[in-house]
């Protein structure tokens, strides 16, 4: 029986750090925030932190061979979300799509790929040099936002590749929307492949009967969340959970030695093992704050001109598709504001979104929200719906969120590499039928529009265009403005 009151890691970290010892070991601030910030705010703030910045000695264990203090912190945190075995992350989801993307994956070898996954997994299939199929997602047409793959696409994906040795999954997206993996899970599973799933925002999932179930509980073999998206552990903290046999532990774990620092931070551990124990001690009652907060806002939005995507189109097509409450979606009704001004708006009153796209914009509660901040969303929009009565409608705010996705048919085999193709610079309106030799992948969601490999279809280049003149912030283009592609040309 385990005793979720605990936190092993944090109380052995504060014991040292009481214990005043005279520190002959790295790291080199010796545990004093005085020895190298003479400003009284910054020893202030780093003060507390830098006291537990330890490194792996006797009382403090070892992350990569763990035996005592992080071993039962990381079996508290299996306990508390039902898997038989997880790991602490270091380095974000990042790090655990690498690692569980690498342990099932060989030059060569085939997985089947959800095409709106985070560009993480993506650069896995890359250091891997692995050939994917990339399943093209349901899109609902009048909201422009994609889930996961149709169940009939995978089944038929399954037959076709009968020797692709995985099934990668990225559920929920960075809009909240979150399919049941249970019959995409049994359908894998039946083929006797593993389900691999980046569950980065749903680390909350299952914890509260507003929330949708978790991939965990539909079956999932290997499962990544980031706790500091959604819980209360410090950036880059991140869980890997594993159940089953399907999956070798011993290479994931062999994988995390490699993609993680071999001196990983302790304040970041511990700061998921006391994340882990107030998700465990508190439960739902965790997001009360956070969901009263929503609760008031979609109140207020009644006489607002701004509103959350119908998701009713997901449901005409079949999928099961929930919405996450802790992530509210806006658009402006009345077509004045695109996502990306109405993001610029809120933030100029003091709210500032998790992200914008060319229609919406999206926003994150969690378990620090409060009633307060709930408050003051209500006044930003509020405010705003005054300020921009009188506009003119946009056209470009009506349009279709960043879905940009190639149509519904299944694609050939990409085969992904470490070194990229020689490439020509070719200009973004001309680049429709070249094949993409660059990352373009708008950030966030860090979810690739083009991958190198794909061919660039007229559908690319407006999404694109819409991107760059909303000014949205582009990872991986040689060309920052996107005035141009890397592309093969005549292919």
């Amino acid at each position: 029986m385990t005793d979720q009151r605990q936190a092993p890691l944090f109380d052995a970290l504060r014991r040292h750090a009481a214990a005043r010892n005279a520190p002959f070991h790295i790291p080199g601030h010796k545990q004093r925030a005085s020895a190298n910030f003479g400003d009284a705010e910054a020893r202030r703030i780093f003060g507390g932190v830098m006291e537990i910045d330890l490194t792996e000695l006797a009382d403090t264990d070892n992350l990569h061979r763990p035996e005592g203090v992080i071993a039962e912190a990381e079996r508290l945190a299996a306990a508390c979300f039902g898997a038989e075995e997880t790991r602490f992350l270091v380095g974000g989801s990042t790090a655990g799509n690498l690692a569980m993307v690498l342990a099932v994956c060989e030059p060569g070898g085939l997985v089947l790929v959800q095409r709106n996954v985070h560009q993480s997994i993506f650069h896995g299939l890359m250091l891997a040099e692995a050939r994917a199929v990339l399943l093209p997602p349901v899109t609902d047409g009048a909201t422009g936002l994609a889930a996961v793959p149709d169940p009939d696409a995978v089944a038929e994906a399954v037959r076709k590749f009968p020797e692709a040795r995985a099934l990668i999954l990225g559920n929920p997206n960075y809009y909240g929307l979150s399919a049941n993996l249970a019959s995409l899970v049994g359908l894998a599973h039946r083929a006797g492949m593993p389900v691999l799933v980046d569950e980065a925002h749903g680390p909350h999932f299952g914890f509260h009967p507003a929330f949708p179930l978790s991939a965990l509980e539909a079956g999932a073999d290997v499962v990544v969340q980031s706790a500091h998206k959604m819980l209360s552990a410090m950036t880059m903290g991140a869980f890997l959970h594993m159940q089953g046999n399907r999956v070798s532990r011993a290479e994931v774990r062999r994988y995390l030695r490699m993609v993680q620092s071999s001196s990983p931070s302790y304040p970041v551990m511990a700061s998921l093992d006391l994340a882990r124990r107030e998700l465990a001690v508190r439960k739902g009652d965790l997001f009360r704050g956070a969901l009263e907060a929503v609760s008031r806002v979609e109140e207020a939005l009644r006489g607002l001109p701004f509103g959350a995507p119908d998701l009713s189109g997901f449901r005409r097509a079949g999928l099961q598709v929930r919405q996450d409450p802790l992530k509210l979606v806006l658009f402006d009704r009345r077509g004045r504001l695109d996502g990306f001004r109405l993001a610029e708006a809120l933030a100029a009153r003091g709210c500032i979104p998790e992200m914008a796209d060319a229609r919406y914009a999206v926003l994150a509660f969690g378990p620090g929200s409060t009633e307060e901040d709930g408050r003051r969303l209500i006044a930003a929009l509020e405010g705003i719906a005054e300020d921009t009565d009188g506009e003119p409608a946009d056209a470009s705010a009506v349009c279709a969120s960043a879905a940009g996705f190639p149509g519904q048919e299944l694609a050939e085999p990409i085969r992904f590499s470490r070194r990229l193709p020689p490439c020509d610079a070719v200009p973004l309106e001309e680049a429709a039928g070249c094949i993409a030799g660059e990352w373009i992948i708008p950030y966030p969601p860090g979810v690739p529009l083009l991958v190198p490999g794909e061919r660039i279809t007229e559908r690319h280049v407006s999404e694109l265009i819409r991107w760059r003149e909303g000014g949205a912030g582009i990872q991986g283009a040689a060309d920052p403005g996107l005035r141009t592609l890397l592309a093969i040309r005549g292919t």
